[in-house]
């Protein structure tokens, strides 16, 4: 049996989605796990993504070992390991899942004159929120105003800085990824800064 087949069974098997396999010098097979995730019905609200744990990798990785040795795959170390929080978006569902989320988008080609002068005619990354587009596309959402430094007081009476939006459709990414935004203050935190 192919590589790509037993290990496609065996973590599918075990509930979960490979995302990648790769091998690197010295022997070393990198497998990339993630949670399956479907769409929410119509009607249905969408819940929380479920993130891989060590257990996760760890449950993976013994059965992998068992299941490569009865095949006589032939490596020196398995790693098992999750997408990570800076993960290729590969697909359209990948979007999908991700919408409210803040993306790192790369662009095959510059905005050019379609940006009005809002933005560089030349550029092509962008960091803002994910949403779907009212012409059934993809936007993001962001604001070039630099963030406030720790500590940092904000004044009320301040003026947000306009919110500008990009709309996209898929084929014209280079590269989209979710963006590394690490909170050290907790699950709360996030959730009321985003209200």
């Amino acid at each position: 049996m192919a590589l790509q087949q037993v290990v496609q069974q065996t973590v599918s098997g075990l509930g979960y989605e490979l995302v990648e396999i790769g091998h690197s010098a010295g022997g070393v097979l990198r497998v990339t796990i993630d949670v399956p995730w479907q769409a929410p019905q119509p009607g249905q609200e969408a819940q929380g993504v479920r993130s891989i744990t060590v257990d996760d990798c760890e449950a993976v990785t013994r059965q992998l070992q068992f299941a490569l040795e009865v095949e006589g795959v032939d490596y020196q170390r398995l790693e098992v390991s999750s997408p990570g929080i800076d993960r290729l978006l590969r697909s359209e569902a990948d979007l999908q899942r991700f919408i409210g989320e803040v993306v790192d988008l790369t662009l095959k080609a510059p905005m050019g004159a379609a940006a009005q002068g809002q933005v560089a005619a030349n550029r092509k990354k962008f960091r803002g929120r994910l949403a779907r587009g009212e012409a059934g596309g993809w936007q993001i959402a962001w604001s070039d105003a630099p963030a406030p430094k720790p500590g940092q007081r904000v004044g009320k009476k301040r003026e947000p800085a306009p919110l500008q939006v990009l709309g996209f459709e898929w084929d014209e990414l280079r590269e989209a990824r979710l963006a590394p935004v690490v909170n050290f203050k907790g699950r709360g935190a996030d959730a009321a800064a985003r209200d």
